[in-house]
């Protein structure tokens, strides 16, 4: 049987990388648990795991706040411990009541932004020995081998989002010039393999114009043609070019701003509501963040349920 070789195996992407190191680590140091994680807000997500004994599966979320890694990335805690309850803040843990913990390492893994990224790390139910101490600078040379594929791989990304754009070109909304339902469907499936392999957060919008019947009747087709035009033209002004902005129905849009954290999609949904006032579009809005272990469908489901609420909530109030 051949031997296990680093330096064998292309790097062809960041979770080709993260698996290979991951092996190497756990061959060459053992450890029960190795992963690559990621932080989003309060969510701690595991995007790959070597497992030996923990059955930690892939895609599982902790609790940021619960880890040793966040007391590790605060400075709290070292980023080696060999008998992690001699260190207090491991031992006091939540997540130690979670899992048997007696050894631990942890390194973080920062994008060139200086942004958290996640962690490298492992833990053990096993005391492990001192002279693994010495071993902290491999470790950490081989995370930062990590962040530079990384960054290599998000350009990578980024391109692929414009060309895929730039190839969908035939999906085009005839009134809007905009996305088709076509085009959304197809951009959901590709975004939410990405965001199970990175971790990334996204967030959906779903949005409704009010009015449109009353528009047409009253004022003829061509008015309610130029209303879904100005809000198509509007919401498109607003992404940027990696984000997808769609007509999904006669008076139906819907948004995916990809690599999106909360903060940023309540800063994007203002944009909107402003845009829509400046040009007086009156529309019922529906936004959620993509859960880790639920994916993009049911943050579709969670907006499409928050814009609905809000229009009953508008006919209720006349």
């Amino acid at each position: 049987m051949p031997t296990f070789d680093i330096t064998q195996i292309p790097f062809d992407d960041f979770e080709t990388a993260t698996r290979t190191v991951l092996k190497y680590l756990h061959k060459k140091y053992g450890f029960s648990l190795w992963m690559m994680t990621r932080t989003e807000g309060n969510d701690w997500i595991i995007l790959q795991a070597e497992d030996h004994g923990y059955n930690v599966k892939e895609g599982t979320v902790f609790n940021w706040a619960d880890s040793f890694c966040s007391k590790m990335v605060e400075g709290d805690g070292p980023r080696i411990a060999p008998c992690s309850n001699d260190i207090p803040i491991y031992a006091t843990s939540a997540i130690g009541r979670q899992v048997e913990i007696k050894a631990y390492i942890g390194v973080p893994v920062v994008r060139k932004d200086g942004s958290l990224f996640g962690t490298l790390c492992a833990i053990d139910s096993k005391e492990q020995s001192h002279d693994l101490l010495k071993e902290q600078e491999t470790i950490e040379l081989l995370a930062r081998l990590l962040e530079t594929v990384l960054e290599f791989d998000f350009e990578k990304t980024e391109q692929k989002r414009l060309l895929e754009h730039a190839q969908q070109e035939a999906l085009i909304d005839e009134l809007t010039q905009i996305f088709n339902r076509r085009a959304w469907e197809r951009s959901i499936e590709l975004e939410e393999s990405r965001s199970k392999r990175y971790g990334s957060p996204s967030i959906v919008f779903m949005i409704d114009l009010d009015g449109l019947k009353t528009i047409n009747d009253t004022e003829g087709h061509t008015k309610g043609d130029n209303y879904i035009i100005s809000a198509g033209n509007c919401l498109s002004q607003i992404v940027r070019k990696t984000d997808v902005v769609a007509r999904i129905g006669g008076d139906e849009f819907a948004i995916l701003a990809v690599e999106t954290d909360l903060v940023g999609g309540k800063s994007l949904f203002n944009k909107i509501k402003e845009a829509f006032k400046t040009n007086d579009i009156k529309a019922s809005i529906g936004m959620a963040i993509r859960n880790p272990e639920l994916g993009l469908k049911s943050a579709i489901e969670e907006a499409d349920n928050i814009m609905y609420k809000d229009k009953l909530l508008k006919k209720t109030q006349k």
